[in-house]
């Protein structure tokens, strides 16, 4: 007979008997992954609350049953760094420190922490001692994500090693280090997230066995106090929805006819203009389905792509003639806003006196960096609910945000909890911004005084594997070390006959930790030669052309995903619109290459590529790809071998 939680920790657990509190603090060091681990210990069924790192031991007196110190982007021995109240560490109570978290408490002992000779972004093997409580159940070699710069050096008096990294070529990296006797563990990877397999069971074993917890939080729970905290928000007064299709607004939508009269709620569904084949129009159908009484469809292609915003002072647009993604969706985002503005005002209703709802998820505050979520949180990317207009709404007590404490995976759940059809619940995820994000515009090539030397260093390491490789001239958006990263894609051309995927992956997750100039990984399909330099691009804007470019031929990867049975296999699937022309000399032409994203997640703070050849079979890419091929103006087609991080799902 298997243990339960309880029994296992009667059997094997340091701690005496089960707290009469079962609440875990979690002590937010800046790291992108904070909200997955409250995610993480929530899932257990066990409650949580988020503090900054700095709060005061006395708010944690007698209320918790343990501490998590997450990650962050930052050095601990920097003067200004990130630091925790000594006195939390004389409460008694079991301390988790992941990653940036793990380095404080060493340093805090009296271990060293140094910048480590390889930093490490990306999964990787570590060896893990078993009689360790943190590791009990679990095999010595376990497959985790690191994302980290710096490492312990020496651990605290007190302490001893129990993990090491297994790839690292030329230094020792401290993967875990425990102190049994004060109950207190850390680890320099992740486990919260999914690229870390056995991750799960390490937050489990610390609960059950270190803490002595037995669970009693559920989801349930959780969607009850929502609909209450909407009632006591609201009252009698109406709010605005925006709807745009996918399942985080159309279940804010069904939260609020749930929670609050029909009468009350009002939505509207904007085309953007940079909608999907035939999106909208979709859109409007489904969401009737829901219960909806007031709903009206704006169409503003020309409104967007005209429109103009202002930021620190100074215009900035028209958005057609903008480069900068972080301005495209600033422009987008106050769009957006004064088009619900302006359509709350045509209901006769009183915008200072009206709630507008958005779909936001924890993950889009994190990843904006915005300083309620988390106040050492780098910026990764300006989500298009989260800009400065709608923070002011959201200070006046205007904004409601009923997912805002949710990831992606539990916001499905709950929209089977509500009722929502299945075609609504397991719509790919679809950003605000739309295709604008997914046409990367620029008037000049990106290239950077390291260009040449990182491009070498590239087709090196790349004949080592017996690919050819360039840089292209482009920039993505990633996370390393928690940390905005805004670098350059490889790209890598090889016979797929002869190459197997874990060797394909292999390669892409050792770039970016050897070359730091690269932060995405994307492999050439098509039969196309692959220069050894390309320092050229396609000018490209947003306009009318080029967003139908990419929705024609989205819809044709989508289409083909669906007719072979292998769209619900995928978390996200989509196209992206890069300005490489490897054949603008050859006069007369206007073409881009176009990349394929098809990644696999639960929580969408971690993601990984679909896998070639096993999840993806040959010949489907094959017929794919000679499809794509045959559209006017196609250069290279690529896909994208990147883990979320380095790269980020989206590259803009």
């Amino acid at each position: 007979m298997t243990a339960t939680a309880p029994q296992a920790q009667q059997n094997q657990s340091p701690a005496s008997a089960p707290k009469k509190v079962e609440k875990i603090a979690l002590l937010d060091c800046g790291a992108q992954y904070t909200k997955v681990i409250d995610r993480r210990v929530r899932e257990l069924n066990v409650d949580t609350a988020i503090f900054p790192v700095d709060v005061k031991a006395d708010f944690l007196k007698g209320d918790f049953s343990g501490i998590i110190l997450s990650g962050g982007p930052n050095s601990v021995y920097e003067a200004d760094a990130p630091q925790c109240d000594p006195a939390i560490f004389e409460l008694g109570l079991p301390v988790f420190g992941i990653c940036y978290g793990m380095q404080l408490l060493n340093r805090h002992f009296g271990g060293t922490v140094l910048p480590s000779p390889t930093k490490e972004y990306g999964e990787t093997e570590v060896t893990v001692k078993p009689d360790c409580l943190l590791f009990d159940g679990l095999d010595p070699l376990q497959h985790v994500l690191m994302s980290h710069g710096d490492s312990v050096g020496e651990p605290a008096p007190g302490f001893e090693i129990v993990g090491r990294s297994v790839n690292s070529h030329d230094h020792d990296v401290v993967a875990a280090i425990q102190n049994p006797k004060a109950r207190i563990y850390g680890v320099q990877f992740h486990p919260e997230v999914e690229l870390s397999v056995n991750g799960g069971r390490m937050l489990e074993n610390f609960l059950y066995k270190v803490c002595g917890l037995t669970g009693s939080h559920a989801l349930g729970d959780r969607l009850n106090e929502s609909l209450d905290a909407i009632r006591a928000q609201v009252g009698d007064k109406n709010v605005f929805v925006l709807v745009s299709g996918g399942v985080d607004s159309s279940v804010t939508a069904a939260l609020l006819v749930k929670a609050l009269r029909p009468e009350q709620v009002f939505a509207v569904h904007i085309d953007s203009g940079m909608m999907r084949e035939s999106e909208s129009d979709l859109v409007c159908e489904a969401l009737k389905a829901i219960g909806l009484k007031h709903l009206e469809r704006v169409d503003a292609e020309q409104t967007f792509l005209n429109a103009t915003t202002e930021i620190d002072g100074k215009t900035v647009g028209p958005l057609r003639h903008v480069t900068d993604p972080e301005i495209k969706r600033r422009i987008i985002g106050d769009v957006f806003y004064h088009l619900v503005t302006d359509a709350i005002q045509r209901s006769g209703l009183n915008l200072n006196d009206t709630f507008i709802a958005q779909g936001t998820l924890r993950p889009d505050l994190i990843e904006s960096g915005n300083r309620d979520v988390s106040s050492q949180a780098h910026t990764i990317k300006t989500h298009h609910n989260d800009v400065p207009l709608i923070q002011e709404q959201r200070k006046k007590g205007l904004i409601i945000e009923p997912n805002r404490d949710w990831h992606k995976d539990e916001v499905r759940k709950v929209g089977r909890i509500l009722g929502l059809p299945e075609e609504l619940v397991m719509r790919h995820p679809f950003p605000g911004p739309g295709l604008a994000i997914r046409v990367l515009c620029s008037d000049t090539p990106y290239l950077t005084d390291e260009y040449d030397s990182a491009n070498r260093n590239l087709q090196v390491l790349a004949a080592e594997a017996g690919v050819q490789a360039v840089l292209l001239p482009i920039q993505s958006v990633g996370v390393q070390g928690d940390a905005r990263s805004y670098r350059y894609c490889a790209a890598l051309k090889g016979d797929l006959f002869k190459l197997t995927w874990p060797e394909i992956r292999a390669l892409a997750q050792k770039i970016p930790n050897r070359i730091h100039a690269v932060n995405r990984v994307a492999l050439l399909l098509n039969e196309k030669p692959l220069p050894r330099e390309i320092k050229t691009i396609t000018t490209t804007h947003l306009n009318e052309v080029t967003l139908e470019k990419l929705r024609v031929l989205d819809g044709m990867v989508t289409d083909a995903f669906r007719a072979e049975n292998l769209h619900d296999r995928i978390s996200q699937l989509f196209t992206v619109m890069i300005p490489v022309d490897t054949d603008i000399h050859s006069g007369g032409r206007f073409k881009h290459s176009f990349v394929l994203r098809a990644v696999i997640t639960s929580d969408y703070m971690t993601a990984r590529p679909a896998a070639l050849l096993d999840e993806l079979p040959l010949q489907f890419i094959r017929n794919l790809v000679d499809a794509l091929g045959s559209q006017p103006n196609v250069d290279l087609i690529l896909y994208d071998i990147t883990s979320k991080p380095p790269a980020t799902v989206e590259w803009e």
